[in-house]
């Protein structure tokens, strides 16, 4: 439909460093994506710009270089770490004679890949049209009405204008359909609402280890690898808690630093679910050095998703990566941190109490007596997984080691 290079996967990486980037970081973080994409990294390009050049985005003699390169390696695909304008693509493909992704599509090919149910793929498809819509230019140029001559002239539209109108269509398709996916998790919610449970949502850096760390909470299998985005589809699963009835656990889509907008448009229905959750899990790759920068980007999206009021508890993760370090809690009137190990499984009941504590209250563990004429009240006990021990007593009554929280305990006993 386009006539631009084939793609490949033998790649060439170039990042700039620009005011406020550190190239170094930012081309590490880089070339783990290219990999996740499947791409052959042949060399990475580095350079320094005060501003972007409007033709090439980099310097001529910076393209110039990339170029020789592209010839002495057999490139396929350059991979650009910016964002690169429509005319800055198509300039630079000229120039290299291979295909040239940025930023934004290097992401939507990870996604694509990575996509499995029908909504996740809707979304991959939508974001993928609005990226597409810009650069619809040099298409079926044999079919051009203004091209002339001889039995090319034609009133109709030409060909851009048509791609221009299906692109509009499909897009338009898809948002309907997407909006029944809304409409649908909607109704989840409320009945989820109707029937007292809450919805705790993970959220993170890409790679922190939220599906490891939902897996070992809920005891699922799904799927786990240690490269960045192998979460695309979102996944909810009931969590028991110590003293309580339970709650649904959310394990949703990773976030990464200059996430693109229309990304994050597209993956509205999925993310809908972090901004409607009543608790966040933000998980946090302690054994990464630049984590601190990782947070302040999840918590940017999080301001761009407009979730500023939702209580968060900071997971912290991989503390067996860590010498030394051992499980614990740190809550205080305006936060909340556990350190913890997914993999290992440290710590995992101190975050549970938390969660449980964040939601319901204080947890208070007691040793009651349940009278015999008071069964109903021992079932409810049961039935919220509150009861550790229980002996009889001479009377016939049932003694009982509860642990339990302050809200069920003034609904219980009041």
């Amino acid at each position: 439909m386009f006539e631009r290079p084939q793609g490949g996967e033998r790649a060439l990486l170039v990042q700039l460093a620009l005011p406020g980037i550190d190239a170094d970081e930012a081309l590490l973080e880089f070339e783990e994506l290219a990999l996740s994409a499947n791409a052959e990294v042949l060399d990475c390009v580095v350079g320094t710009r005060a501003t972007p050049d409007a033709k090439y985005y980099m310097g001529k003699g910076k393209a110039e270089e990339v170029n020789q390169l592209v010839k002495a390696l057999d490139v396929e695909l350059v991979l650009i770490n910016h964002e690169l304008s429509p005319s800055q693509e198509r300039n630079l493909e000229r120039l290299f004679q291979c295909r040239v992704v940025d930023r934004s599509g290097l992401i939507l090919d990870i996604f694509a890949q990575r996509a499995r149910t029908f909504e996740g793929k809707l979304q991959v498809e939508l974001a993928q049209l609005h990226h597409l819509s810009t650069r619809l230019i040099r298409g079926w140029t044999h079919l051009e009405r203004q091209k002339g001559g001889i039995g090319l002239r034609g009133p109709g539209e030409t060909q851009l204008e048509t791609d221009r109108r299906l692109l509009r269509e499909r897009i338009k398709s898809i948002n309907k359909r997407l909006e029944k996916v809304r409409s649908s998790r909607e109704q989840n919610r409320q009945s989820r609402r109707k029937a007292a449970l809450f919805t705790v949502s993970l959220v993170g850096y890409t790679n922190a280890g939220k599906s490891t760390l939902f897996n070992a909470l809920t005891g699922e299998h799904i799927y786990v690898a240690d490269q960045l985005f192998a979460t695309l589809d979102p996944t909810m699963r009931k969590l028991d808690l110590p003293g309580s009835s339970g709650v649904i656990l959310a394990d949703t889509v990773g976030f990464i630093r200059d996430l693109p907008h229309h990304l994050v448009e597209a993956f509205r229905a999925t993310l809908e679910e972090t901004q409607q959750a009543d608790l966040l899990l933000h998980v946090i790759d302690i054994s990464d050095p630049n984590w601190r920068d990782m947070v302040f980007a999840v918590e940017k999206v999080l301001n761009e998703l407009g979730v500023t009021d939702v209580p968060v508890i900071q997971v912290f993760n991989k503390i067996d990566l860590q010498e030394g370090w051992q499980p614990k809690i740190d809550c205080h009137s305006d936060s909340c941190k556990v350190w913890l190990s997914a993999a290992s499984g440290a710590g995992l009941e101190l975050l549970k109490e938390t969660i449980a504590a964040q939601l319901h209250g204080a947890i208070f563990i007691e040793d009651i007596i349940v009278k015999n004429t008071e069964a109903k009240l021992r079932a409810q006990l049961y039935q919220l997984g509150s009861v550790l021990r229980e002996t009889i007593t001479k009377a016939g009554d049932w003694q009982l080691k509860i642990r339990i929280t302050a809200a069920q305990k003034e609904l219980l006993f009041r």
